[in-house]
């Protein structure tokens, strides 16, 4: 028997043991790679998800102690705050390597949840666990300001 859980909306079983992070179970069990795997320690934010709302490193959550339904950059990316956010990434051309940018959106995505027109302040406590190493920042915090 899995592991229940629902993502991006959806009812799923992990077939893993409970200790399996839930960063591989979603790029190994269910296919879902726009998670990426940064540090493996929750320090670069590249794994980030939202568990009820809330930014998460994926790489630290065992399957078994998930306590909410989870949302990837799949998920985010089907809703209108999502394509909204995605948008303003492009017309601002946050992106340079692109590995950390599904983490900062996903930590996006709940900071603008919290907070629609949040401050340079506001944004730079929001995003500070979200490591970008083409250093972005001042892009992605316009991002923010314009999504």
């Amino acid at each position: 028997m899995g592991i229940p859980a629902v993502v991006n909306g959806r009812d799923v079983e992990f077939d893993g043991s409970a200790d399996m992070p839930l960063l591989w179970a979603l790029r190994d069990l269910l296919g879902m790679t726009g998670t990426k795997f940064g540090c493996g320690i929750g320090q670069c934010g590249a794994c980030t998800v939202l568990i009820d709302g809330r930014p998460v490193r994926s790489c630290m959550v065992p399957i078994g102690e998930i306590d909410g339904a989870v949302t990837t950059i799949e998920g985010i990316s089907a809703t209108e705050e999502g394509r909204r956010i995605q948008k303003a990434w492009l017309s601002l051309e946050v992106v340079q390597c692109g590995y950390c940018q599904c983490g900062q959106i996903m930590a996006a995505s709940a900071l603008l949840a919290r907070n629609p027109n949040p401050d340079d302040r506001a944004i730079d406590i929001a995003m500070s666990g979200n490591i970008c190493r083409c250093c972005t920042y001042v892009r992605i915090r316009e991002a923010i300001k314009e999504a």
